[in-house]
């Protein structure tokens, strides 16, 4: 029924049929200012308010909005589609950067951010609505009984972007209809596939070692040696090398600090529990592993002069810690310079991390919570580029100076960083304490964002963080879903949780993440937050969390 009705807006010029869009041109478009919110008038194909003009135009992949305002700063475009809700639907949303835990499919809710894009289905049938990757704006979405808003955020800090005489590309929306009988899960992985038609993805499946989550930064170089040996055996000999890669800790200790945990002078210089970090990554390259480590990329040194800093507002974690402006040449080039050097240190995979937080003063479930990704009353240095333009820059300037290096993106803009980095930290952090927040933020995650895997980037759920202080069971199915839905996998197993059992496990694990899979698909998520029911490798498995 769909099908036909979208043919019939076609033919009466509603649709077009060049854009792959079931949207149509907004009934409405109002435009944020500095001090108003004012509706623009139509006239052909923009909608104009003063000196203000928002065009739309078709594209081979969808309908593309564009800004010019070259006198009012700009904070925001809203377009309004008017289109009655289905009662009964439900709809699922994606996360500005990492899944908490919250992710699910929800009934109609006029007050719900869904950011970049949403899925509508009817029991029988799904929509998709969202825009592609890349964009120069923050978009979100939200749907009440009588319309669809998009909200295109072009805000510089907390404050409207300044144009100038440039014309700024916000966003291009595309939407998707699913095929006769196909699941809401395949249609998601269709419509990531239109929003992001160039991925960059690892050569093989990404699997291996990380430290975090039984040394929490109290780690040194003999420690991660110790790692290496203690699944060293466990490896598959197929080729395709597991990583070993080194959490925080690792860096210089800033002064006024005890330890280097999430928090550095700089993240070239090594600290006292590592001699050199080029050796090291030779020595765990000879021991059969590939070399990989965290990093912090706007961390202030200390002592940096205010004109590299970051305004001090209210911050959700360290307030006396200071941040970089990544649109600060100085800042940027430290930032090149460190990736750079551990291209030649002969690093092969870094986790960067915090960058979001650090810019926007909130963590993705505060803006969630607050309806706003950030802070009021601050500015850039540089106040002529969105806000999400400055996150492209530095994904972008990292991506360059990294070369070959495997990047994942940890707290990072999902769908900013898709097409740039391999890997994303598709959720907030498990544990190797609390099995209720692997729970909570491993499984949910990878249920409904698993479409995105080599969509977006490999989506990564997280460690398994094998310890003596979480229940073997529950770590053992944890461990499973991860190694059987494709997924990368990363084990963190502190060395007094090893027995004959465990190394077994992960032996077969090991082997199962090494090779190409299907993409694991949860059944029950249209109706929890943790699905228990999943096809894995081909075959349904039931967990109980």
């Amino acid at each position: 029924m769909k099908n036909v009705l979208t043919s019939v807006l076609m033919m009466l010029g509603v649709l077009s049929a060049s854009a792959k869009t079931i949207i149509g041109t907004p009934d409405a478009i109002s435009i944020v200012t500095e001090d108003k919110e004012v509706k623009a008038v139509r006239q052909g194909n923009a909608f104009v308010c003063d000196d203000i003009t928002v065009t739309l135009s078709d594209k081979p992949d969808g309908l593309a909005f564009s800004l010019q305002s070259p006198t009012q700063p700009v904070k925001a475009v809203k377009a309004r589609w008017n289109r009655k809700a289905q009662a009964d639907a439900l709809y699922l949303g994606d996360h500005w950067e990492r899944g908490y835990g919250d992710l699910e499919w929800k009934t109609v809710d006029a007050n719900r951010v869904m950011p970049w894009y949403y899925l509508e289905h009817d029991g029988k049938s799904t929509c998709g609505y969202g825009v592609m990757t890349g964009c120069h704006s923050f978009c979100s979405w939200k749907v009440s009984a009588d319309g669809i808003e998009l909200t295109m955020d072009t805000r510089s800090g907390s404050h409207g972007v300044q144009l100038g005489n440039r014309w700024l590309q916000m966003a291009t929306v595309v939407t998707c209809q699913s095929l006769e009988g196909e699941r809401p899960f395949l249609t998601l992985r269709r419509f990531c596939k239109a929003m992001c038609p160039n991925p960059r993805l690892p050569k093989q499946p990404v699997y291996g070692i990380n430290d975090w989550y039984f040394a929490y930064g109290n780690n040194s170089d003999s420690l991660i040696l110790k790692t290496v040996d203690m699944v060293g055996d466990l490896v598959p000999q197929n080729g395709n090398r597991p990583f070993c890669l080194i959490d925080a800790g690792w860096a210089c200790i800033a002064p006024g600090k005890t330890s280097a945990n999430c928090w550095s002078d700089n993240f070239i210089t090594t600290g006292p529990n590592f001699k050199d970090m080029k050796q090291l990554a030779s020595e765990i390259k000879r021991k059969g592993m590939r070399p990989g480590l965290w990093m912090r990329p706007l961390c202030a040194p200390y002592g940096a002069p205010e004109s590299r800093l970051m305004p001090k507002y209210e911050r959700t974690d360290s307030p006396d810690d200071r941040i970089l402006d990544p649109t600060v040449e100085e800042n940027r080039e430290y930032i090149r310079t460190c990736f750079k050097t551990y291209q030649d240190w002969g690093y092969e995979m870094v986790k960067h991390d915090f960058s979001t937080v650090d810019i926007l003063g909130k963590w993705g479930f505060e803006m969630m919570r607050d309806g706003d990704i950030t802070q009021d009353d601050w500015r850039f240095h540089r106040q002529d580029m969105t806000t999400a333009e400055v996150f492209l820059q530095l994904y972008r300037d990292i991506r360059e100076a990294a070369g070959d290096i495997y990047l994942i993106g940890c707290n990072t803009i999902s769908h900013l960083a898709a097409g740039i980095f391999e890997l994303q930290r598709i959720g907030d952090d498990t544990s190797g304490k609390e099995w209720d927040r692997t729970r909570k933020m491993g499984v949910n995650s990878l249920a409904f964002r698993a479409a995105q895997h080599n969509t977006f980037y490999a989506a990564d759920a997280d460690c398994v963080g094998l310890t003596t202080e979480i229940d073997w069971q529950k770590n053992k199915q944890w461990m499973q879903l991860v190694a059987y839905s494709g997924t990368p996998l990363f084990i963190s197993a502190q060395p007094e949780a090893l027995g004959e059992e465990q190394r077994a496990f992960i032996r077969q694990c090991f082997e199962q993440a090494s090779k190409e899979q299907p993409v694991g698909e949860p059944q029950d998520w249209l109706t929890t937050l943790v699905p228990q029911k999943w096809v894995l490798d081909g075959k349904i498995t039931t967990f109980t969390w």
